[in-house]
């Protein structure tokens, strides 16, 4: 059987002072790579930025610094890597897969990554001091009813007894109590804004207009939906989902199943961490999952997918 390959790119939180190391070993990705950056508007060396924990994982930084690492990565593996099946991105990852996917440019999509940041960033002008909640060991019915009585809403589902809550900051600690005397697993995750959550609704409307505005593509391969779990074809149909994911929960756990049920036998994320590939690779076992971020090399990568694309 021909293999599929799949491209994950991640969300916030992986971040590092590293992040950029394998891209940059490719002069031409790291030409790109800053000139997406300063196209970006980031206001600081990109030196700066990762020498400051702060300013690595604030909101403004943290969504392009995400998505120009994942675009160095897949660029710098150059041509010779067989084109993606399907793409699958996770939160902010969903705006640079349509990258990857060929639908937008890859400085555009950064550009978008900090407008993005700038609009949730401007919600909590109306509902200060918010948070993320990761929440595991329990079914999530039961964890978003413990939530919920927190101020807390779905945010990200992982897994069947894995979830991710945003609200209010006030209430977190309370949460986490709870969450551990229900007998789950409760971990702060370093965001500062409620994302996917109705805390969001004021960004969505304005971010649907940026991406209106930008000169879209038709994609070279689907991207799934973060809040449909279904493969996106139009550019129409990816600006309405792009712009709900801010405020709506992220089906992730759906999301990974429609891979396997698009026949994906390969799945390759773009850095700089490995979440997303453990995270597929527990849950379909069958499909080869790795990241970039698990080799030493271009080369390295390069090879493990030449090997798997028999």
């Amino acid at each position: 059987m021909r293999s599929r390959l799949a491209l994950l790119c991640p969300g916030q939180g992986a971040q590092g002072t590293a992040m950029f190391d394998m891209a940059r070993s490719d002069a031409a990705s790291a030409a790109l790579l800053d000139s997406w950056l300063a196209g970006a508007g980031l206001e600081q060396p990109l030196e700066s930025i990762l020498a400051d924990s702060a300013l690595l994982f604030a909101n403004r930084m943290a969504q392009p610094l995400i998505v120009a690492a994942s675009l160095a990565s897949w660029t710098a593996l150059g041509s010779v890597v067989a084109q993606p099946a399907i793409v699958a991105g996770y939160s902010i990852g969903e705006l640079t897969g349509y990258a990857v996917a060929g639908a937008l440019a890859p400085g555009h999509a950064v550009r978008l990554a900090r407008q993005r940041a700038e609009l949730m960033d401007g919600c909590l002008q109306a509902s200060p001091r918010q948070a993320l909640v990761a929440i595991s060991g329990i079914a999530t019915g039961a964890a978003a009813a413990i939530a919920g009585a927190h101020g807390f809403h779905p945010a990200i589902e992982t897994a069947e007894d894995s979830l991710v809550v945003g609200g209010p900051l006030d209430a977190r600690e309370a949460l986490l109590q709870a969450v551990a005397a229900a007998g789950g697993r409760a971990t702060a995750l370093p965001v500062e804004v409620a994302s996917h959550t109705p805390f969001m609704a004021d960004a969505v409307a304005p971010f649907a207009r940026l991406l209106r505005e930008q000169g879209w593509r038709a994609p070279q391969a689907p991207v799934i939906s973060g809040i449909a779990a279904e493969p996106i074809h139009a550019a129409d149909k990816a600006i309405e989902h792009l712009s709900r994911q801010l405020a709506e929960p992220i089906r992730w756990r759906e999301g990974m199943d429609a891979l396997a049920e698009a026949g994906v036998t390969v799945a390759l994320e773009l850095g700089p961490d490995a979440a997303l590939a453990r995270m597929l690779g527990a849950r379909h076992p069958d499909i080869a999952c790795r990241s970039v971020a698990d080799f030493r090399s271009l080369d390295g990568v390069r090879t493990w997918l030449e090997k798997h694309s028999e």
